[in-house]
Formats: structure tokens, sequence, C-alpha cells
């Protein structure tokens, strides 16, 4: 590790200063424009710093957006990986590299050798959201126009492009896998059976499905169990994509799904509600007036099932500055303690509580090697600065949910009635 000569001036090359700023040896090889390298000669990966506003990028955003835009833009490559599923190389990073905080007069010495021009920030890649100041400015956070933007930004970004990604069920949350060598769509398909099981549809019910997607849950519950189900979603390309899915199968009769804030859903008396991948989107502290809006949905012993991505803990944490400005601006996880407090509070009693965890990591797996095979043609549909987002994003959720940073959970509570009658057996069967 270099030793910096406090105000000497001497200049470092960029992989000296880099080498400098590491509390332990860089884990895989690192090279930059300026032909300095640093790290393993023989790893089989490479991160290459390509051009100066690479540098800007990093210097002007320090942490993990910095990196990000680096990243998207083209100017940060990661040799021997592809850039749809980075996932190898950053399965060998994780844990591994990490900063210490310079001294005044460290600082003065990088800035010398890397030059202070490189402190004025570039515009950011066009696939980066505004910050949250600036949406704040445009709108509250989680008011329903904000909502609709942070919607559009990440839902609306190509039908096609999403079916190539998800694969035939457009399908864009969490499957279950039955056996290990299941494929995604088994999986897929699962993951919907699983949650009408512990719904308990049957034939003429009726279910509200919040959040609803591509219509994968409203056509699921509609084919197999004979349930009136109705969807929303925020996205316009979601509703638009539902709807001719719907008319296709020839489900019009009992499938409806439409472009639509759930606040704004007006029908009551549902037998199940099923929220599959929306809380990470409504906002912590909203928790409360949403569970609550569901139990007046629901008609006494109809049922929620909850599914979404959470935290390990309960504390509140950022998702940081990348995941909010590229993926899910306004998006907020939390652990399923606050959510089995906050369905409990508003009433409902909760039944059953599961954990998902590895097969989120088998299905951003799935996701991932769907990009791969499709490269060529996600970048013709959406450009490779959106393609290698998705592909970033992805591979690193991946490594998230295998360490046990992230994890996904069900929670199915029930609605009882004046008498304390909830309509639950038992004891459950969810036929697995």
């Amino acid at each position: 590790m270099t030793s910096l000569p406090g105000l000497s001036t001497a200049k470092l090359s960029i992989a000296e200063a880099v080498d400098s700023m590491l509390k332990d040896p860089m884990p895989l090889r690192f090279s930059a424009y300026d032909g300095s390298a640093t790290g393993h000669e023989d790893s089989p990966y490479e991160i290459h710093l390509a051009n100066e506003r690479g540098l800007n990028y990093i210097l002007t955003a320090p942490g993990d957006l910095g990196f990000g835009r680096a990243y998207v833009a083209g100017d940060l490559v990661i040799k021997g990986v592809h850039p749809g599923d980075p996932y190898e190389a950053f399965k060998l990073v994780q844990g591994k590299l990490s900063f210490r905080r310079p001294g005044p007069a460290e600082l003065v010495t990088l800035l010398r050798s890397l030059g202070v021009s490189h402190l004025r920030p570039p515009a950011p890649p066009p696939q980066e959201a505004p910050s949250k100041l600036r949406r704040t400015l445009e709108g509250l956070r989680h008011s329903l126009g904000r909502d609709a933007e942070a919607i559009h930004h990440h839902y609306d970004v190509s039908n096609a492009f999403y079916e190539m990604v998800l694969g035939p069920s457009m399908t864009y949350t969490c499957a279950v896998f039955p056996t290990e060598d299941a494929t995604l769509e088994e999986a897929q398909a699962h993951k919907y059976d699983l949650v009408a099981r512990k719904l308990d549809l049957q034939s003429g019910q009726r279910l509200l499905d919040l959040g609803c997607g591509w219509g994968g849950m409203v056509r699921h519950a509609a084919r197999e169990y004979g349930v009136h189900a109705l969807g929303v979603t925020l996205s316009r390309e979601q509703a638009s994509w539902a709807t001719q899915k719907i008319k296709e199968e020839g489900l019009d009769h009992l499938a409806e799904v439409r472009f639509l804030d759930y606040r704004l859903v007006e029908e009551t008396d549902f037998d199940a509600v099923s929220s599959i991948g929306l809380t990470e989107h409504i906002g912590v502290k909203n928790y409360p007036s949403y569970f609550g809006f569901i139990r007046d949905k629901l008609r006494p012993h109809g049922r929620l099932l909850n599914h979404c991505i959470t935290r390990p803990h309960n504390r509140h944490q950022s998702t940081g500055e990348f995941l909010d400005r590229y993926v899910f601006p306004d998006g907020e996880l939390i652990g399923s303690g606050r959510i089995i407090t906050d369905v409990q509070n508003v009433g409902l009693e909760v039944q059953h509580e599961e954990n998902f965890r590895i097969h989120y990591a088998k299905t951003l797996a799935g996701w991932c090697q769907n990009l791969v095979d499709n490269w060529d043609a996600c970048v013709d549909e959406v450009g490779e600065g959106t393609a290698r987002v998705w592909g970033l994003y992805m591979a690193g959720s991946r490594i998230g949910f295998e360490r046990n940073e992230i994890q996904l959970h069900h929670v199915l509570a029930t609605k009882t009635d004046e008498e304390g009658l909830s309509g639950y057996p038992l004891r459950h069967d969810f036929g697995v």
C-alpha cells in the first residue's frame, strides 16, 4: 500500500491513488487510462477506468452513485464478465473492497495528483432520476403524482425489454422454486399458485391485486380458480400489456387490470387482497394507512397476502444513492417485524409468515441470464446504458439476498368478524 508523503509534491498515478485509499489490498485487477494498474495480475476480472469523465464521476459523487454513474456511462468497465451479469466479479469484491477516509494532508496530495479539474461534476447519464431534493420540490413524497412518476421511471422502460429479461411469465417479483432444478417459468407459476392457495381462492370469489404488474396474478386467479380478479398498477405500459393479454386468453369476463393508483379503488367487500411487490414503493410511514385501506376493502373472513422485499432487521436504512436514482426512486425497505406490527395494529390477524430470501437470489440469477442471452436485442431496445443499469442492480441484488442483507417475506392475515371469527382453519394446508 502506498504511503502518502503528506504535503509532498510527488504525484501519484490513478492506481497508486486508489491503493492509498484502500484498507486492504485490491482483491482483483484495477487499471486506468493513465496506464497505471494495481491488484492481482492473475485475477480473471479487471476493473478498468477508461477515461477522465469516469474519474470525474467517482470524485464528485463518492460512494455507489459515482461508481454507478461511471459504469452506466461506459467509463468504468469490468473485464472478464458480461455486462448483463457481472455477478462473479461482484461476488469477489463484496465485503473485500473497503475505503478509508483520508486525512487533510493526504487529501491535498490526492487532489494534486489527480487534478482539481476533476472536481467538476459531469452531467449524469440520462437514465438517472432527479435527486430526492429535486423530487421533493416537484411533489411530496408518496403523493399521487410523485408515486406515479417513480413507477413510470422504472416500469415504463419497454414492455419488449421486460419480455426478454423476465421471460414469458412477465413476472417481476420473486419466484418460488418447488425444487432446486425448477425453471424460472415453473417457479413463477408455482409462486402464483402458492399465493392463491394461501388466500384459499375459490370459484366466484373476488380478488383485488394491488400493484399487479403485467397481470400475472390476476390472470392466474381467473384462469386456474375462476376468481373475479381486479388488478391495479401505476404503470400505463403494464396496464396496456396486461389488458391485451387478458383478451388474448379469453379472460375478459373474470379479469381486469386498471391503470390506477390503489388509493383510488372504490370497490369493497373483496374475499382476498394480494399485494405482490408493492409495499416497497409506498413508504414505511404509510404502512398503517396502506394496511388500513386493505382491511377496509376486505369482507369479514377475507384474507391478505403481502409479498415484499424486506430487511433482516427493523431499523431504518437507506437503499443507497444508486438504487434511489437509477432503479427504485423513493423505494424503502424495513423488516418483516414492522410489517407484521402494522398489519396487526390495523386489526388484521396474522396467521402465517414465511421468508423466501434464497428464492429471490435464484430468481435474479435467472433474470440476469435472460439479459445475457438477449443482450444485443435489449441494447437495441433500450440502449446500452439502461441495459447496464439492469445488469448492475440485478447482480448486486442477488448478492444482497445471498448474504442475508435483504430478504423476501410473505405475511398472511385475515379479517375477523365482530365475534372474533376469522374463517381460518385449525391448521392451514397450502398443499406444499
